[in-house]
């Protein structure tokens, strides 16, 4: 199996250059821990905080994760455990219509394969936004109080008409100065169920004519009727996002909220509400504070939750663990690490500027993880026989088993060599003959000599046609003195060497070569001739994934679920965790020797 190393802190950053900032400056100093979330009384009873910052990795768990949401995972708890703070999981299970407890699964088992836990101690930081339902709505009837949030009765369409445009400012809703007791009594009527879906909405009080369309009196709670995964059908209004998720920051004592670009304009927001709830006396200083980086952005993927959500329920894939989709669970499956997303992060940096990275990077990064860690093996994965004619038979007509030792791996003596039985007849590639060979060719050929890897040299005779004119069977005698290890190894010169496997011993497997989903570097992209908008999914690579029998050395056929290998000349195999069992493992090719798609 590949191994890790000893994680090592990512590089500076302008994130990191903050947290220095923050640390030498004390601002968060103050802050109080009372072993769980909580307001500020409750974070009043606490004892200062050991953990020097808190950062969060909140999810919605309305899908699997994708590679995306590795680098933010590597971001935010690699930023606590470089600055012995502590890193929450939390699912902002705001949307009870979308979200289910697959997700919640898939979640919590990504962010452990990726080498992190939200323990810290006796301290579990497994949180819910749901388990704050009640102090949210506390927190919305302070704001009504306070005058600064109000009950609308406009439609959908009317919010939208009247919210204006970014070149023109929106106008207050007519419902606007509704008194304190008249909204008090609306939004209670919301939360008993006394009014239909849809037909009030809960809008902060800010300034419709702010040049930011955020800050145009968002709206925070909806009635909505629907079964929650963690709370059932105790709520019928629930908190919107951009609501819930400052308050969540700030009742798990989060110093740094650390999010994607998209949220930029959303920050005025996050600090107007957190202010208002401190000045209620709901919420204690030192406030979070937001900051964001570029997300990912990479070529040959969709990372769009709606498409990828589109790509399992159309069938497109197998499913949200197919090994070509870009979810985290594909990409184990796929037989991508957490060494390999590690490199990956630390290579593409953290940023404020929007790019576009090449999945070549991704690709190399995992190349260099796995060449380090992976054993070597020998498959052949277009087989065809070659017999050796002049090799030893028994008393009983039956080849001789020689012994031949290959490395486990060539850079790491220290993990010694294994048996590759040799007999009479082999199974080699198919590319390695050639009746007529064109100019380079240095391999199998008649007349020609060639070494068998670890092996003996042989000369080729011959070969064996079916009607259709195509080799079936290919002939040689082997130069007995020749094995590879001894003296006589060297005696004599070839320019080709070849790989193989014993046709008794071999081991029939499954092997799926996986490429890439789409064939385009941008799916989706661009316009049709009629002018729409071209539809990803005419993108995709009709030849991501090909299902072959190939016959592989005697050795992996003991392979364990997850144990990856590099398959001598073809590229990096892990046995399939899904459809592996023990004595049958089926491999899935994770990447190629080298880019298959360089132009």
């Amino acid at each position: 199996m590949a191994s890790e190393k000893t994680p090592t802190p990512l590089g500076s950053n302008f994130i990191r250059a903050i947290v220095d900032k923050d640390l030498e400056q004390g601002v968060y100093q103050s802050r109080k821990w009372a072993g769980s979330p909580g307001d500020a009384a409750h974070q009043a009873a606490g004892q200062p905080d050991a953990a020097k910052i808190r950062t969060r990795f909140p999810p919605e768990p309305n899908g699997y994760l994708h590679i995306g949401h590795a680098k933010s995972i590597f971001l935010n708890f690699g930023l606590a455990r470089d600055y012995a703070g502590v890193c929450h999981l939390r699912f902002d299970d705001t949307n009870p219509e979308k979200e289910s407890q697959e997700y919640v699964d898939s979640i919590t088992d990504a962010v452990k394969w990726l080498g992190f836990s939200w323990e810290n101690g006796q301290e579990s930081n497994l949180y819910f936004a749901s388990n704050y339902f009640d102090f949210m709505y506390r927190a919305a009837e302070s704001l009504i109080e306070n005058g600064h949030a109000y009950v609308d009765s406009q439609t959908p369409e009317e919010m939208r008409i009247t919210r204006g445009t970014l070149t023109e400012a929106g106008k207050n809703s007519p419902w606007r100065d509704r008194t304190v007791a008249e909204n008090l009594t609306l939004f209670r009527e919301m939360r008993d169920g006394k009014h239909a879906d849809g037909s009030l909405i809960l809008r902060t009080k800010i300034d419709m004519a702010s040049p930011n369309i955020n800050l145009r009196d968002p709206a925070i709670y909806r009635v909505r009727r629907a079964h929650h995964h963690n709370t059932g059908d105790k709520w019928c209004i629930y908190p919107m996002y951009t609501f819930a998720h400052p308050i969540e920051d700030a009742l798990e004592q989060i110093t740094h909220s650390i999010c994607t670009l998209e949220f930029e304009d959303q920050r005025p927001f996050y600090d107007w509400l957190l202010e208002r709830l401190a000045e209620a006396g709901l919420l204690a200083h030192p406030l979070p504070k937001q900051y964001e980086f570029a997300r990912l952005n990479l070529t040959y993927v969709v990372l769009s939750k709606r498409k990828l959500i589109q790509l399992v329920e159309e069938k497109h894939v197998s499913g949200w663990d197919d090994p070509r989709l870009p979810t985290l669970a594909g990409a184990r499956r796929r037989g991508y690490n957490a060494a390999g997303f590690r490199l990956f992060t630390d290579r593409i940096g953290v940023s404020k500027a929007d790019s576009w990275i090449e999945y070549t990077i991704l690709e190399d990064c995992m190349r260099e993880v796995l060449n380090e860690g992976s054993e070597r093996r020998i498959a052949v994965l277009d087989p065809i026989k070659l017999v050796i004619d002049n090799y030893p038979l028994d008393s009983n007509g039956k080849s001789q088993v020689e012994d031949c030792f290959a490395p486990n791996h060539p850079l790491k003596p220290e993990l010694g060599k294994r048996v590759v039985p040799l007999t009479r007849e082999l199974w080699i590639e198919r590319e390695d003959f050639m009746e007529v060979p064109s100019k380079g060719f240095f391999r199998l050929v008649p007349d020609g000599l060639v070494r068998l890897r670890y092996g003996y040299v042989v000369k080729c005779t011959g070969c064996e046609k079916d009607a259709n004119g195509n080799v079936t069977v290919v002939h040689c005698e082997y130069l007995p003195d020749t094995k590879s290890g001894t003296p006589g190894s060297d005696s004599i010169k070839v320019k080709g060497n070849i790989h193989w496997v014993s046709v008794t011993h071999a081991y029939e497997c499954e092997v799926r070569l996986y490429d890439r989903l789409f064939k385009e570097a941008h799916p989706g992209q661009g316009h049709t001739e009629d002018g729409r908008d071209r539809d990803f999914l005419t993108d995709l690579n009709p030849n991501s994934v090909t299902v072959i029998t190939a016959q592989l050395e005697p050795s992996l056929k003991d392979a364990k679920a997850e144990d990856s290998f590099q398959f001598e000349r073809h590229g990096y195999f892990v046995a399939d965790i899904k459809d592996s069992v023990a004595g049958t493992p089926v491999f899935n090719r994770t990447v190629t020797l080298r880019d298959a798609w360089q132009k």
